[in-house]
């Protein structure tokens, strides 16, 4: 019995992404939760509300990706090159999910850097003026 390695790396690949997806997912869910939270000022259900569709919405694109680039552009013919096009395809996946992962921090940064200031204190006038000679 001979072992089909394109089939093979296919199946590999798709396991080690889809786990990588839903892993990195279910961190960010589960930490961003209490940040969300602080954003929208202790709303949960809305920050529960925006936390799952940003979860949705990171599935979708990332598996989206690991869909389009399933295409191999390389001959599998031996293990050795098996494991080659699979640590290609994984690691274009790792930096994808990376990528989407400091995506969602600058997000979330900006969410709250804007809301942080909604609830500032308004400026101080100033009391004094300072006469700079030259």
């Amino acid at each position: 019995m001979s072992i089909d390695f394109p089939v093979l790396t296919y199946g590999l690949y798709l396991a080690i992404s889809i786990c990588l997806t839903i892993w990195v997912a279910r961190t960010l869910h589960r930490n961003g939760r209490l940040f969300l939270v602080d954003v929208f000022h202790g709303n949960e259900p809305l920050a529960d509300s925006v936390n799952h569709l940003l979860v949705v919405g990171f599935y979708l694109i990332n598996f989206g990706y690991v869909t389009l680039a399933l295409k191999m552009s390389q001959k599998v013919t031996s293990t050795q090159s098996s494991i080659e096009a699979l640590s290609q395809k994984v690691g274009y996946v790792l930096l994808v999910l990376g990528v989407m992962h400091f995506f969602n921090l600058y997000v979330f940064s900006r969410i709250r850097r804007r809301a942080v200031l909604e609830v500032a204190p308004p400026p101080v006038e100033p009391d004094a003026c300072v006469m700079v000679s030259r």
